[in-house]
């Protein structure tokens, strides 16, 4: 009992310095110290991150099995790679992964489900090419003081007609972070139609909840 309680204390102290981070070399050095037990910490039942799963089914829910074993698929905010691990275990097989923190990378590269891992600040322009991939994901990556809702605007850039993005949104700033009303922009730039944004367990031995948004590239 001791030991889960001291586990889940140290979760809680990590996302606490990392929401509230607001500085971007601060934010890649909290996740480079983080890479080595992220995976182990967030698997926790404190946390039980249910997230990357949920977003690879609903990837294969709306690509269909045959089309995803033939897909470029664009992991942003890739992390140390739960969420590649999920889709290679779906049918995957070309999977690049973006992050910003190296450390992270490293892990993820140990998992061997990524086609390439470069480091990447997504507050900024991606510097993946237009039309680039079948789907692209972002799991994670849009909550507390993290990226900002115009890298919404991203993914769908780097995503080909008909393709889809699949994000993840914290429920407590979908509203007033500006991602809801960044959607609400894209559908009616015609640039992309929204699929879902249904609430769903995200951190479920938390108790907290994330808005699963679903968009397809027009």
């Amino acid at each position: 009992m001791g030991s889960t309680a001291t586990t889940a204390n140290m979760e809680h102290e990590t996302l606490a310095r990392v929401y509230a981070s607001s500085d971007v070399a601060a934010t890649r050095a909290l996740y480079d110290e983080w890479a080595s037990t992220y995976d182990r910490e967030m698997a926790d039942a404190s946390q039980n991150y249910v997230g990357p799963a949920l977003a690879s089914a609903c990837v294969l829910r709306m690509v269909g099995p045959d089309d995803l074993a033939r897909a470029a698929v664009l992991d942003a905010g890739c992390g140390p790679g739960l969420v590649g691990l999920h889709l290679a275990r779906a049918g995957a097989r070309t999977i690049d992964g973006i992050d910003l923190s190296p450390g992270m990378l490293g892990v993820a590269r140990r998992t061997g489900a990524y086609r390439a891992l470069d480091a990447v600040d997504m507050s900024g322009p991606l510097p993946q090419r237009d039309a680039s991939y079948a789907v692209a994901v972002c799991i994670g990556t849009f909550t507390q003081g993290h990226v900002g809702p115009d890298a919404m605007a991203e993914l769908v850039r780097v995503v080909r007609p008909a393709g889809f993005v699949v994000a993840t949104v914290l429920a407590s700033i979908w509203e007033t972070g500006g991602y809801a009303a960044r959607v609400a922009a894209l559908v009616a730039e015609s640039r992309a139609k929204l699929v879902s944004a249904d609430l769903t367990d995200y951190r479920q031995g938390a108790g907290v909840q994330a808005r699963m948004v679903i968009l397809q590239v027009l």
